[in-house]
């Protein structure tokens, strides 16, 4: 079984989970604002949630299905949050997902991530496409999609239920050639 990888990036580490992350996955995670701009995150988030998450990683990466990581403060070695990399090999395309606790909004934590995870999908996984989504009310979710070059495809109205209410989706997605064109001009 092939390891899931380390990707360093300037101010963060992309790293695997460990079980002992869990307490903080638990409090970033279990804030009610985190669970309500996202789609699978529930709320409460209760025990054992965060450790059999983080048990499944190792076998979604082994058998091509996802890559779970944790965002890692590099210096400091704290957990801000987590991103993920859905990976759909009949379509040859990836499904980018993050969130961080929201005591580290606003600090490009999720942009930089995004760039290394968009990077590591492009260069290492070999994909055609990366795409990602999120709740019309949460526009800073698409700000970071815009930072990493991604460009907006389409809205899906009221197409996800989050509790009692319907919430619009909003896709961004970037190919391969439009990332290598980016990367050429950098």
């Amino acid at each position: 079984m092939r390891p899931l990888p380390t990707i360093p990036l300037d101010r963060l580490l992309l790293r695997p989970f460990r079980l002992e992350d869990a307490p903080v996955v638990q409090q970033l995670a279990g804030d009610p604002f985190i669970a309500d701009m996202t789609l699978y995150i529930p709320h409460p988030y209760g025990d054992g949630v965060a450790e059999r998450w983080i048990g499944t990683h190792a076998d979604n990466f082994a058998a091509g299905r996802s890559l779970e990581l944790a965002i890692v403060h590099k210096e400091e070695q704290y957990v801000i949050g987590a991103i993920s990399l859905g990976i759909h090999r009949n379509f040859n395309l990836g499904e980018l997902a993050y969130w961080v606790g929201r005591k580290y909004n606003n600090n490009g934590y999720c942009t930089e991530a995004a760039k290394g995870m968009i990077q590591y999908g492009f260069e290492k996984l070999d994909l055609n496409k990366i795409f990602a989504r999120y709740f019309g009310k949460n526009p800073a979710s698409g700000r970071v999609m815009e930072k990493i070059g991604m460009q907006y495809e389409g809205t899906l109205r009221q197409h996800a239920r989050k509790g009692e209410h319907y919430e619009d989706l909003i896709y961004y997605g970037l190919l391969r050639d439009e990332y290598v064109a980016r990367q050429q001009t950098m």
